[in-house]
């Protein structure tokens, strides 16, 4: 799908601040509310545009603990991936999956309230799932940059 400077000027818009009225977007990005919805609903119709949705942040729940575990996986077993995925996303602590070529086959995103918290679902959940032959955990100590937003 073609993206023309004024598709980009109301995505930049919308990266800015997602919650704010469609017609203060438009206002912002320079067109009419009607040229924005409409230009709105075409990048969505062309998958430019997947959602605007609110996000929860688990940190102001009380969940201060984030971890990365990068998984090697069995490779002479054929299913090893999509058991080890199935089982991982039943894991309700883990808030992220991704697969990867090379030597880490996977990563989780584990989330948990403290370190008590963390080692049982370490124990209890994840070192039950199976076809895994290496596991490297990498504790999160900062967040520097987190963001969706495209340069556009």
């Amino acid at each position: 799908m073609q993206v023309d400077d004024t598709d980009r000027r109301i995505l930049r818009q919308i990266q800015a601040e997602p919650e704010a009225q469609a017609a203060d977007l438009a206002e912002r990005a320079g067109v009419t509310p009607a040229t924005f919805a409409r230009r709105l609903e075409r990048m969505r119709e062309g998958g430019v545009v997947k959602s605007i949705r609110e996000e929860v942040d688990w940190r102001a729940m009380g969940y201060g603990v984030e971890v990365s575990l990068r998984i090697t996986l069995d490779k002479t077993e054929p299913r090893a991936f999509d058991e080890f995925i199935q089982a991982a996303r039943e894991v309700p602590e883990v808030i992220s999956i991704g697969t990867f070529l090379g030597r880490v086959d996977a990563r989780l995103l584990v989330i948990a309230r403290d370190m008590a918290e963390y080692q049982r679902v370490y124990r209890e959940k994840i070192l039950t799932l199976p076809h895994m032959t290496d596991i490297e955990a990498l504790m999160q100590v900062a967040t520097i940059k987190d963001s969706q937003s495209v340069p556009l």
